[in-house]
């Protein structure tokens, strides 16, 4: 059953860690860190499941398990820290199909998401493409393709990294730490700089005249983003 999960998730490190989990799993991930760019993750991508940290900056687990419940029925995983009682029974309460209480293993998360999928049975009735597009480009997390107004595009394994997370987020700018983080990691020796240079390359293959770039574009003093206007 391959899916499209939302991953809410504040410490960047976890968020991490379930991306690649999902992508192994052959899902297709989408991470964000505060609980505002949860919603708005939400009902622009549709998922098939939401894993929900309830203690996420802006608005809290609760409050966006509350909003998603208004106007959709997507299953909902919660993680928290805190395993009281009152709070396991309000995120019931609110809609949660299921909680995980940290510290959590990988394998025992993504064995519980396998579990509310295949209950829910949103992600088989829907078959939804897990490709995911923008700005022309569609990018593919399960055949580790990309295209760019339909040719294909050999990217290098970081490459990829970059664009799988920029087109799951649209807009969004992303520093020169967190696509580093996406690419490689924070536990190998690396440098903020080399994700220059990976944009770099990416521009040549991806834009018709790379010195003057549309899709991928930096924002100084930031860092860079796929722009969802152009085509």
């Amino acid at each position: 059953m391959c899916a499209h999960v939302l991953v809410a998730e504040d410490d960047e490190m976890q968020a991490e860690l379930i991306r690649r989990s999902l992508l192994l799993e052959g899902h297709a991930a989408t991470v964000v860190h505060d609980g505002r760019a949860a919603l708005e993750a939400a009902r622009l991508h549709r998922p098939d499941l939401v894993v929900l940290d309830l203690m996420l900056p802006v608005l809290d687990g609760f409050g966006v398990c509350r909003e998603l419940r208004r106007d959709d029925d997507v299953p909902v995983l919660m993680l928290t820290a805190r395993n009281t009682e009152d709070d396991v029974l309000l995120g019931l309460e609110l809609g949660a199909d299921d909680y995980m209480t940290k510290p959590y293993s990988p394998r025992e998360l993504m064995a519980r998401i396998r579990t509310v999928l295949r209950r829910s049975g949103r992600a088989a009735e829907r078959r939804e493409d897990p490709v995911l597009r923008a700005a022309g480009l569609a990018v593919d997390p399960v055949r580790h393709e990309v295209r760019c107004e339909g040719r294909p595009v050999v990217c290098t394994p970081a490459e990829f990294e970059i664009l799988l997370a920029m087109a799951g987020e649209p807009d969004r700018v992303f520093t020169r730490h967190q696509l580093l983080h996406r690419t490689r990691g924070l536990d190998r020796a690396s440098t903020e700089r080399a994700i220059d240079v990976h944009i770099m390359n990416l521009r040549k293959k991806l834009e018709a005249d790379p010195r003057r770039p549309v899709r991928l574009l930096t924002v100084f003093g930031v860092g860079y983003k796929l722009n969802s206007a152009a085509a």
